[in-house]
C-alpha cells in the first residue's frame, strides 16, 4: 500500500484549474506536457484524431507506470490532467484579419500535463508502445515539452466557445485596471467538460492569457 496516495488536480490544484467566473491574476509555474500541434476547424474529424492521440499516450504512460516494479523517484498515482490548448490564427489569416475568425484558419497546440517524475525517455518508450498498439498518423506529431506560461489572467467561461469574446473583454478590462495588458492574441483554453457530450450551455472552459505590464510612460 506504499503508493495508495493519489494526486487529484481538482482537489490539490484548484487555483490553477478551477477559477471562478471572475478574472484572477495567477503565475503559472513551469510544467511538462505531452503536446500536439495542428491547424483547421475544431469540428473536424482530424481535430478529434489529435485529441485521441494525446489521450492514448497519456493513459499509456499512466497505466504502464502503475504496473512497473521499479517506480520513478517521487512517484504518485494521479488523475489524468484535463485537455488544454493554445489557440491562434494562421499567419496568412493575420494579414487580412477583419475581426471575424474563420475556424478553418485556426492553429492550435493541444496538451495534457504530465507529473514531474515523467522523463522524456519514458515518454518516448510509451509513445512507441502506442504507435505499435494503435497506429495513427498524427502520433508522429506528439511531443514532450516543458512550458512556462508565467504571469497570466484567467477566468471560468460558461457556455459556447463562440461567446468567448465576452469573457475576454472582461479579462482585458481587468488587466488594464491592474496596469497590465494581454501579451498577444494567443490564448489558453482548459476543458473542464467533454465538449463532445456536454450541452453547449453547460460547457465549462478556463480561459487564460499571458500578461505584460503596460508602458504608461510612453508619450
Amino acid at each position: 500500500m506504499a503508493h495508495s496516495l493519489k494526486h487529484e488536480w481538482r482537489k490539490k490544484e484548484k487555483n490553477i484549474y478551477l477559477p471562478k467566473k471572475e478574472p484572477v491574476l495567477i503565475t503559472i509555474p513551469q510544467f511538462q506536457y505531452i503536446t500536439i500541434k495542428g491547424s483547421g476547424n475544431p469540428n473536424s474529424k482530424l481535430f478529434q484524431e489529435h485529441i485521441q492521440a494525446l489521450y492514448s499516450t497519456a493513459y499509456t504512460i499512466k497505466m504502464n507506470l502503475k504496473q512497473m516494479e521499479l517506480l520513478p523517484n517521487n512517484y504518485m498515482d494521479w488523475t489524468v490532467y484535463p485537455l488544454e490548448g493554445f489557440w491562434d490564427i494562421s499567419e496568412k489569416a493575420k494579414l487580412n484579419f477583419t475581426g471575424e475568425i474563420n475556424k478553418d484558419e485556426l492553429v492550435f497546440e493541444l496538451m495534457i500535463r504530465q507529473p514531474a517524475f515523467i522523463t522524456s525517455d519514458f515518454f518516448n518508450e510509451m509513445l512507441e508502445l502506442v504507435k505499435n498498439k494503435k497506429p495513427q498518423k498524427v502520433l508522429d506529431k506528439v511531443k514532450f515539452k516543458t512550458i512556462d506560461e508565467g504571469d497570466c489572467i484567467q477566468m471560468l467561461h460558461m457556455g459556447s466557445f463562440d461567446k468567448e469574446d465576452e469573457t475576454f473583454k472582461i479579462m482585458e478590462t481587468f488587466a488594464k485596471n491592474k496596469g497590465l495588458k494581454r501579451k498577444s492574441k494567443v490564448h489558453k483554453e482548459i476543458y473542464l467538460s467533454d465538449f463532445r457530450k456536454t450541452p453547449e450551455s453547460k460547457l465549462k472552459t478556463v480561459l487564460r492569457f499571458t500578461t505584460v505590464t503596460l508602458n504608461l510612460n510612453r508619450k
